[in-house]
């Protein structure tokens, strides 16, 4: 068989992908890691490498399809593959040829023919602990057109198939219930019946978008789509397969009958007279549940200092001309904050950890995330051992991370691994602002805007400075207030007592 390529994991909370453009079409050769298709994800764009030697067979899921992760995109045809497919189809004819050979204790060789036929499907389509009601199929094979009729053996096949779908989707039709994962958890979010969705996908999938426009049916009062009737299950087969002719089928059970399309319930919030529904992209979809799931797993607490910016903006306002000249980046007061941070966690690494099961995972190296906020997005792309840059490495880094994050052209692996989280909010204006965690992570800090205003220094005395409220949201479970507390006093003080006659 033709070894099947799936959609891969591309980002700790991405759950599916777009097809951009296939790199290759069915014929063509690949070789192991070629790439063979473009994917477009909610946090970067990446490009699906083949696993192995073969040839392109078929291309499963078309250019601008969204698949989700673990499903089918494609198959490829390999050597191995091909060398195991010839002996099967040799295997049939080899076989009919032996058994066309009269045995000593058969006096006749039409009968053994069509009973070792058909027989194989017999046992896969009734229960191992029912008695065999095949043997006496033999009887119809006195007659030479019934051994040379292909029927027997098909009829029992078909058989089979009605039973596994109501085993896998009892009471409706398999097209019915065909779902992605992600569509899965938008039936979930909207409440939809799913007995009322009619898939328009390949084989009958339900999409994403089908269940869209059934809410907006729904919630604009439009009476639903018909689904697709029941496939009534064969009278004959079911017999055949040890069923009980009295059981009633598994479509009338009570605990699965559909309530009626009027007595859907009614969604939390509905669309107005002349209200808009937008529908959520995949990104904004991905943002929602990796939020819920955070504020779901961990217990926030937070913590606000706030913080003289004085002795670095002396720093910055001396350097910042020569160093955009010699850098070709602006010089802002995030790497500032960014070594603040990574020094402070050299003193306290228990804000640099995880939580597990069997106990806080303290991280050895230090990735620092950086959160970058798009028009319609939010990522936040990883700066890889930032304990080990200087403030112009760190300032030219995450310039470099933040233009291509913008441009949606970060590699996988930049934006995984990180093991603590900055946001600088005071970019967009914001003064005060309280993170929600970047899982698995201990914490996030979140850096406002730099404001001069009044505040009492020495003596009683009122001086204006730049201040600026760094603020932190932490897992109670990983740390308490005492050391989350004394983690961001030390980034306070690293900040205020900074050497402005310091090396960039």
């Amino acid at each position: 068989m033709p070894l099947t390529v799936t959609m891969p994991q591309l980002g700790e909370s991405v759950t599916e992908g777009t097809i951009a453009r296939w790199l290759k079409q069915p014929g063509e050769h690949v070789a192991r890691y070629e790439s063979i298709a473009e994917v477009i994800t909610d946090k970067v764009n990446a490009e699906i490498p083949a696993p192995a030697d073969g040839t392109m067979a078929e291309l499963i899921a078309p250019e601008g399809a969204v698949v989700a992760v673990g499903q089918p995109i494609c198959s490829i045809e390999t050597e191995a593959s091909a060398a195991t497919t010839q002996p099967q189809q040799a295997q049939p004819q080899e076989a009919q040829a032996q058994e066309a050979q009269p045995e000593p204790s058969v006096p006749a060789s039409p009968q053994p023919v069509q009973q070792e036929t058909a027989a194989p499907a017999s046992p896969q389509s009734m229960p191992p602990a029912q008695p065999s009601p095949a043997a006496p199929a033999p009887a119809p094979a006195a007659q030479p057109a019934a051994a040379q009729a292909p029927a027997p053996a098909a009829q029992p096949a078909a058989a089979q198939a009605p039973a596994t779908q109501s085993e896998s989707h009892p009471g409706n039709g398999a097209a019915t219930y065909h779902m992605t994962p992600a569509v899965r958890m938008l039936v979930r979010e909207h409440d939809v019946d799913i007995a009322q969705l009619q898939g328009s996908g390949i084989g009958g999938r339900v999409t994403k978008k089908d269940v869209l426009e059934y809410v907006q049916r729904r919630d604009a009062g439009a009476p639903p789509s018909a689904a697709p009737a029941p496939a009534p299950a064969p009278a004959s087969p079911q017999g055949q397969s040890g069923t009980p002719a009295s059981a009633p089928p598994q479509s009338m059970s009570p605990a699965q009958v559909s309530p009626p399309a009027g007595q859907t319930p009614a969604p939390v919030v509905a669309a107005g007279e002349g209200d808009t529904v937008v529908p959520l992209t995949s990104a904004r979809r991905a943002i929602a549940e990796h939020m819920v799931r955070s504020r779901h797993t961990s217990p926030h607490a937070y913590v606000l200092v706030e913080v003289d910016m004085s002795a670095v903006s002396r720093f910055r306002d001396r350097e910042r001309r020569q160093f955009e000249q010699r850098h070709g980046v602006k010089l802002t007061y995030l790497p500032f904050v960014a070594r603040a941070v990574c020094e402070a966690l050299h003193r306290l690494p228990t804000l640099n950890a995880s939580w597990s099961e069997e106990g806080v995972v303290l991280k050895r190296d230090i990735h620092l995330g950086i959160a970058v906020a798009l028009e319609d997005n939010l990522v936040v792309p990883v700066v890889r051992n930032a304990d080990r840059l200087s403030i112009s490495g760190l300032a030219t880094t995450m310039a470099d991370l933040g233009e291509r994050a913008r441009a949606n052209r970060l590699k996988l692996d930049e934006i995984q691994g990180g093991t603590f989280t900055l946001n600088n909010t005071g970019a967009l204006g914001a003064v005060m602002t309280q993170a929600i965690i970047n899982q698995p992570q201990a914490a996030i800090m979140t850096m406002d805007l730099v404001v001069k205003r009044p505040v009492v220094v020495g003596d009683d005395a009122i001086a204006i400075r730049p201040m600026m409220n760094l603020g932190m949201s932490f897992d109670h479970r990983i740390v308490d207030g005492l050391q989350a507390t004394r983690f961001v006093r030390t980034v306070k003080d690293l900040l205020e007592g900074f050497d402005d006659q310091a090396a960039l």
